[in-house]
């Protein structure tokens, strides 16, 4: 993203981590470094957020468990959200929670009605250091609510209580990618 060249030309796509992975499910460390290794992070992050049709990418997603997101997400307008954040923090989560169907990278094919608030608001840094604020409305507020959830190290399944979350954890026993893995309540 330096000198106004288009996010994810310069990196490579990783292969995604699969859910029951460990480090999708502890938290990720802060960023302290903030130079090429981080900017090269970045570029990783969109080319395989693209490469896999995604609209938001944790760096844990990719197995690096470091506090980091991209994102090229709509909002319920339409409107286009393009950018990344490092260290970002949740500052707000508000508004009317609305329930409507997430997925994820780290769990493809599969998706659930998941509880979200239609607003949100994270702090953080650009990878060279700079703050930035980033407001989300609707769908990118729920982009946003989900990928510093990776990096707390949740997926969107640990909100999904009752039939939901039967439903999806017998939908990740049967799933081609989960190799005999267990997709008990915790993983």
């Amino acid at each position: 993203m330096r000198n106004g060249s288009i996010p994810g030309t310069r990196g490579r796509v990783r292969p995604l981590t699969l859910f029951g992975d460990p480090v999708l499910h502890a938290p990720c460390a802060e960023v302290t470094d903030f130079g090429d290794e981080l900017a090269a992070l970045v570029e990783d992050l969109f080319a395989t957020m693209y490469a896999a049709r995604g609209v938001g990418l944790a760096a844990n997603q990719v197995g690096e468990p470091v506090r980091v997101f991209v994102y090229d997400c709509p909002d319920d307008e339409d409107v286009r959200h393009l950018g990344h954040v490092v260290n970002p923090r949740l500052v707000e989560a508000d508004g009317v929670v609305v329930r409507g169907p997430e997925g994820c990278l780290s769990l493809p094919g599969l998706e659930a009605g998941t509880p979200r608030h239609d607003h949100a608001v994270v702090e953080g840094f650009t990878m060279t250091g700079e703050p930035v604020t980033v407001h989300g409305t609707g769908f990118f507020a729920r982009c946003l609510q989900h990928e510093c959830d990776h990096l707390r190290g949740r997926v969107y399944a640990d909100h999904l209580t009752g039939w939901r979350g039967r439903r999806l954890r017998r939908q990740v026993a049967k799933a081609s990618w989960n190799r005999g893995r267990a997709a008990s309540d915790g993983e």
